[in-house]
């Protein structure tokens, strides 16, 4: 006998004993220690079957703290751990991939079959190890390589999620009132994009707006980048979009004005449904949120979905701009140079 649990999952009246409870698939979430990672790990530590949760951080410290309270939360059979990972770092990400190959291969982790791409960074302009522009580095580049190097360990079927947001949306901005807004995306080349120089849009940003615009040029990449990675994924392992919607209390204030940083954190995160009803639908808690990214990997409804953008549980369309082809295909041959990758082994399509 069987009955329904949360996400569509199903589970037995006895699969929480026994060989049969322990995790049979890995997921990885980059950035899962805190906000929406954080949201989406607890999510599926409470899928069935239980999962082997992976969360790959920079900051084991503040990871392993996180792990710990995960563990709390956890499903019976269900486990999480940590593994290095610096998406600043183009050397971090391969030696992240080549120790997770070695684990798979050494059957000490359960078969990869989902890839949650969380992290990201939203600050003044800083570069990575490698001359990146941080903002575009860590959320696109490092997350590039890292899917890149990962698909051919996958087993299928198997799903890619990249976190997206709204801010690439121009209409999306428009419904956000200005002082919780982004400025629009300013985009350039992925060349000069990498190298910290945005389109003309940017040129008489303040530092408050190039940080803004930063970061809404690089979900616009992130965008680009789930259409483009769909259709060269091999049959049974699908990539979509996702955009959490804004999240009051969140780290991505930590560089705001005080005013707003304060709000940000201390009050907006009490009253989200009376926002809801007078500024924009399209906010929730990181548990919520981290429920809806969740679901892109366990859902059984969503097997088959491959290159589409989500809205939380929604699928809708992204922005206008977000369909150009010709820039999708701009970035993806361009980081495969930034990032040292050559010919793809598993793409269905001549790069």
């Amino acid at each position: 006998m069987t009955r329904k649990t949360g996400m569509g999952s199903m589970r037995t009246n006895n699969d929480d004993t026994g060989p049969a409870s322990l995790p049979r698939q890995t997921v990885i979430i980059t950035g899962g220690n805190s906000g929406l990672g954080y949201g989406c790990a607890r999510a599926l530590l409470s899928a069935s079957p239980p999962w082997h949760v992976i969360i790959a951080c920079r900051d084991l410290g503040r990871a392993q703290k996180a792990v710990a309270m995960l563990r709390e939360s956890a499903r019976p059979g269900a486990k999480v751990e940590t593994m290095a990972l610096d998406l600043a770092s183009l050397a971090s990400v391969r030696s992240f991939a080549s120790k997770l190959e070695d684990r798979l291969k050494a059957a000490d982790l359960p078969p990869l079959h989902g890839l949650v791409c969380n992290a990201a960074v939203q600050g003044a302009r800083t570069f990575t190890a490698d001359g990146f522009e941080s903002t575009f580095g860590v959320s696109h580049l490092g997350h590039y390589l890292l899917v890149n190097l990962l698909v051919p360990l996958m087993e299928k079927p198997a799903r890619i999620a990249v976190v997206a947001s709204g801010v690439h949306d121009p209409a999306e901005l428009a419904k956000v009132p200005a002082s919780m807004a982004v400025p629009v995306p300013a985009w350039n080349t992925p060349t000069a994009l990498a190298k910290g120089d945005l389109g003309p849009a940017a040129a008489n940003d303040d530092a408050a707006a190039d940080r803004g615009r930063r970061y809404s040029t690089t979900k616009l990449a992130n965008v680009y980048f789930a259409y483009g990675l769909a259709p060269r994924l091999p049959e049974g392992i699908t990539a979509n979009a996702f955009d959490p919607g804004l999240m009051p209390g969140t780290g991505l204030a930590r560089e705001y004005p005080a005013v707003v940083r304060f709000a940000w954190h201390n009050i907006l995160p009490r009253i989200i449904p009376l926002l809801r009803l007078v500024l924009v639908k399209n906010i929730h808690t990181p548990e919520e949120s981290g429920k809806a990214l969740a679901r892109l990997i366990v859902d059984p409804a969503l097997v088959s979905t491959n290159g589409k953008y989500f809205e939380g549980l929604r699928e809708i369309p992204s922005s206008a701009e977000s369909y150009d082809k010709d820039r999708s295909e701009e970035l993806w041959r361009e980081s495969a140079t930034l990032t040292g990758i050559e010919r793809l082994p598993y793409s269905r399509l001549a790069d």
